[in-house]
């Protein structure tokens, strides 16, 4: 490993232990900006929306990172002291049940409210239609995520795996979420 990976990476880790809700909310951040201009380029863009592009890294950054954050720290409190796969099953459960229905229909929502600015009946439409899809689809991939996470990932860098690999998730829900209209500019 080449000594600026390291020195980032080392500064990163001490940023975590310093700072950790901010690291993990600019973390989240820069993620999900990275995830839209992603699927931007691939929903065929010829130019970045600038606008859309604020949005989702402030999804990122006030909503998805804080979240993260506190939900590891919640889930530790919940299954305190306690090890093994069967914890992690519960937790995996737990998570999958609760925050992964909500976070995905929470996104959907914000997707269309703010970023798309579709007046609340045209979203809750789009919601009802897309939603289940987009539900069975995250539970065929967040539940593998969630047991890597909860079983082998540190604490402190959960909301770092998370965040890379909702990072890739994302593009799908823009793909998923993003009206016609957006594929006209």
């Amino acid at each position: 490993m080449s000594e600026v990976v390291k020195d980032a990476w080392s500064a990163y880790l001490k940023q975590l232990q310093l700072n950790p809700l901010r690291t993990k909310a600019i973390t989240s951040g820069v993620l999900a900006g990275s995830s839209d201009v992603i699927a931007q380029k691939i929903a065929g863009n010829k130019k970045i929306q600038l606008r859309r592009l604020f949005l989702i890294m402030l999804y990122g950054f006030a909503y998805a990172g804080p979240f993260g954050h506190f939900l590891h720290k919640f889930m530790e409190i919940i299954f305190k002291g306690k090890k093994g796969k069967e914890t992690t099953a519960k937790k995996v459960l737990l998570e999958q049940l609760t925050t992964s229905p909500w976070n995905n229909m929470f996104f959907m929502a914000y997707y269309g409210l703010v970023v798309e600015r579709r007046p609340f009946s045209q979203v809750k439409s789009k919601i009802k239609n897309d939603y289940p899809t987009v539900q069975l689809t995250s539970w065929k991939l967040w539940p593998i995520v969630s047991w890597i996470n909860y079983q082998y990932i540190p604490l402190q860098l959960r909301v770092l795996f998370h965040s890379f690999i909702a990072s890739c998730w994302a593009v799908f829900l823009n793909l998923k979420a993003r009206s016609i209209t957006a594929k006209k500019d």
